[in-house]
């Protein structure tokens, strides 16, 4: 049994969090950013928000079989058209739902790969052909991240979005924070990292909560095993690092889902490493579905002038919908058959 937070707030026991996801088919998914999005703000304001496409798209994954999304929501559309934006979740929930596919969302997230370390409510910056992701812009924004004079705002966020959604079927995880640390923030993101727990626990949502472990800092590590419900990490490396990942955070004796993979250049690849996934019962949700507009099939630090590369480093479908290895579907059509 967990012992309570000092605050007194329990997570989950871990016979509740095994019982969970025993009660469920094995989860194989994708991380999902349509292809006409250049950033997750741009996905969700009114002239970026594409139900028709994004219905297309979960199209394309349900013909695959994949059961699960993870997506990013972004605090700054929240924060400037708040019921709008629970209104085209709840869309997005919708779509998602027909098409058999649970979504977990992700409230916050440190990375960039461009000049933007704040999000802008309003036109997103346009495509630079060859940079990756580079208008991709962390939520809530490294500034509001240092600065705690802010986050009641975030707390107003991370409330009403839980308790929104808080016993929506369609809504299938919490992951409350994508990477913090990343980029400039360093070790400044792990307060707010507690805080986001403590503010979702607060409202008590059925689902469960949970961040991310992606890299090796002792400290934020600690806390996420210690307050997550569920264990979570990313993996871009390849099958031998992906055992060991695996083995290390067995230790936890929580469900454990990865997600994020696949990362082809790294080694990273879906014949090698989904087969461990599947036998191991971790639940695997790749980056990502279709490339479009954020270029993922670049290599991270990919700038304009940089040869291609050899093969593509994220994705599944061309921005066409056209298939980029069928060997890698078939793989995936069997490999989630299999029960």
């Amino acid at each position: 049994m967990n012992a309570p937070t000092a605050d007194g707030i329990t997570p989950w026991t871990r016979e509740k969090a095994w019982a969970w996801y025993k009660n469920q088919p094995w989860p194989c998914g994708f991380n999902y950013v349509p292809a006409n999005a250049i950033s997750y703000a741009g996905m969700w304001m009114d002239d970026g928000f594409d139900p028709d496409l994004i219905d297309r798209e979960m199209g394309l994954a349900q013909e695959i079989g994949f059961n699960c999304a993870r997506v990013g929501l972004p605090f700054v559309v929240w924060e400037a058209e708040p019921e709008a934006f629970k209104t085209r979740v709840g869309k997005f929930l919708e779509i998602c739902h027909a098409r058999g596919i649970r979504v977990m969302p992700a409230l916050f997230d440190d990375c960039s790969f461009g000049p933007l370390v704040d999000p802008v409510f309003g036109p997103q910056p346009e495509m630079v052909p060859g940079w990756f992701a580079n208008a991709w812009a962390p939520s809530p924004g490294h500034s509001m991240v240092r600065d705690p004079q802010t986050w009641p705002r975030l707390e107003k966020y991370v409330k009403d979005i839980i308790t929104t959604f808080k016993d929506d079927p369609r809504l299938w995880v919490w992951d409350l924070y994508n990477e913090p640390t990343n980029r400039e923030n360093g070790d400044g993101s792990i307060a707010l990292v507690e805080k986001v727990f403590h503010w979702a626990r607060e409202i008590n949502p059925t689902q469960p909560l949970t961040v991310g472990e992606w890299n090796g800092n002792t400290t934020l590590n600690e806390m996420l095993w210690r307050l997550g419900d569920i264990m979570t990490f990313h993996e871009y490396t390849g099958p031998e690092e992906l055992k060991k990942h695996i083995e290390n955070l067995s230790r936890q004796d929580r469900p454990m889902i990865c997600t994020e993979w696949l990362n082809r250049i790294l080694g990273s690849k879906v014949a090698e490493c989904l087969p461990i996934f599947r036998e191991t019962g971790v639940g695997a949700m790749s980056w990502g579905l279709v490339n479009g507009k954020t270029q993922t099939h670049l290599n991270w630090g990919h700038r304009p002038g940089d040869p291609e590369p050899e093969v593509w480093q994220h994705d599944l479908f061309h921005p066409d919908h056209t298939l980029y290895d069928t060997k890698e579907i078939e793989l995936f059509r069997a490999t989630i058959a299999q029960g």
